[in-house]
């Protein structure tokens, strides 16, 4: 299986601490070896980078531990390759766009009978069922809505009824957002803790680096979290239950349910 990483926040948020022990399950104390990437969004754009090497030995993952990009959503993903074979066309997150925003999307799981489905706009360009079931995803909205809705609700509960429908198909962890606010879904693993004044102090589990949040923040700011394991050993992490559905705007979950 493959590991996600995501992040939203009420202010311009670096990931560097979070992405240093993600970086790590790449190949250094864990079997996801086939590729990773990050996307990190900067008002409407959308700053992406891809490799297909482990992200333990990748270059690119060495400098962005050290490049402190500053975004409210974050997604990030690290491969295991069960379907489709280890090149830079099928690493995670995958970008469309959809009513004049840029979405990303990034899975972990299988799922079984996704390619039989019909595709209209949207094609994949590798061979994953991730990426395949993101075009379909993108492809329900768009004939379901000609234009983005003015009532961001009636977004949130389409994409909870695609996502439970894909949830059906086998296991569906996944990420994604629109530039605006980040949605999550829970089939089988997936954690998030919410940090906030009074900031404390965090201790990555694999590599034991340890910062203090009270010194990189301000009382007003909102950081949440969200991946497949426990990355610190803070007792405040919180799993989400399997069919649970979550959107997230600043930091904070502005909207949940579960199937």
């Amino acid at each position: 299986m493959c590991e996600l990483l995501g992040m939203s926040a009420n202010v311009p948020t670096d990931i560097c601490f979070s992405l240093s022990e993600l970086i790590k399950h790449g190949g250094e104390c864990g079997p996801h070896r086939d590729g990773w990437g990050i996307s990190f969004y900067e008002g409407q754009g959308c700053r992406s980078f891809h490799d297909a090497m482990p992200g333990s030995d990748s270059f690119v993952g060495q400098m962005l531990q050290t490049y402190p990009i500053k975004s409210h959503i974050v997604v990030s993903h690290i491969r295991q390759a069960n379907r489709g074979r280890v090149c830079l066309e099928n690493t995670h997150p995958f970008i469309r766009e959809l009513w004049g925003r840029y979405w990303t999307f990034a899975h972990n799981g299988q799922l079984k009978g996704i390619k039989k489905q019909p595709l209209k706009f949207y094609h994949p360009v590798g061979s994953t069922d991730s990426e395949y079931a993101f075009c379909w995803l993108l492809d329900q909205l768009r004939q379901q809505f000609n234009v983005r809705p003015k009532n961001p609700k009636t977004v949130w509960t389409f994409i909870e009824k695609c996502f439970a429908e894909l949830r059906a198909m086998g296991v569906f962890n996944a990420l994604m957002s629109d530039s605006q606010v980040l949605y999550s879904t829970c089939s089988t693993q997936l954690c998030a803790i919410t940090r906030k004044a009074p900031f404390g102090r965090a201790t990555l589990i694999h590599s034991g680096i340890e910062i203090d949040f009270s010194a990189v923040t301000t009382l007003s700011d909102v950081v949440t979290v969200i991946s497949t394991e426990k990355l610190t050993s803070e007792a405040d992490w919180t799993c989400m239950q399997p069919g649970e559905f979550r959107v997230y705007n600043n930091g904070i979950c502005i909207y949940e349910a579960i199937q």
